[in-house]
């Protein structure tokens, strides 16, 4: 029986402790107020370094150039010069560097038919730039046209030199 005391001795003993080690509360401290130092003293200065330029600024965006060349066409036709496809390709390049920029096509013709004919040909010609150039991505809201007939040339219409030169599409920015 000795042994059957000892456990309930150790039973009420630890039903005596442990109840009071759990109704013991953590005392919390209060924190302490902050130290405060006397400012620093300024650094001494320092001696200036040379430094180094600033980079170059970054370049402006290439301005769209708009004196074009005159685009040729066949006789008596508004059938484009193969050699005008290299200048109405550069032409689109640089109408698509300021999409909100607006444009004159204005067609010739030489002097050869009647004034009537030349009038609805030029007008052709024109349309078959802005179909070109629409065909290119360039938005076809930008660009107007209007026909001369053979009221302003360019060169002298006696010869056929200057004749194929008046057979002709100018790009003007419309203002």
């Amino acid at each position: 029986m000795k042994k059957f005391n000892n456990i309930y001795v150790a039973i009420l003993v630890a039903a005596a402790v442990l109840p009071a080690c759990k109704a013991k509360k953590k005392v919390v401290e209060t924190p302490k107020p902050a130290v405060t130092y006397p400012a620093d003293p300024p650094a001494p200065a320092k001696p200036e370094t040379p430094q180094a330029p600033p980079p170059p600024p970054a370049p402006a965006p290439a301005k769209p150039n708009y004196n074009f060349s005159n685009i040729q066409f066949e006789f008596n036709s508004a059938v484009l010069k193969t050699a005008s496809y290299q200048v109405l390709d550069q032409v689109a390049a640089e109408m698509k560097k300021d999409q909100s920029a607006r444009f004159l096509l204005n067609g010739h013709s030489s002097a050869e038919g009647t004034p009537e004919h030349n009038m609805s040909l030029s007008v052709d010609r024109a349309n078959s730039v802005k179909t070109y150039l629409i065909n290119a991505g360039i938005n076809g809201d930008n660009m107007s046209v209007k026909g001369f007939g053979e009221s302003k040339p360019v060169s002298d219409n006696t010869t056929e030199e200057g004749r194929a030169l008046n057979r002709r599409v100018e790009i003007k920015l419309s203002k």
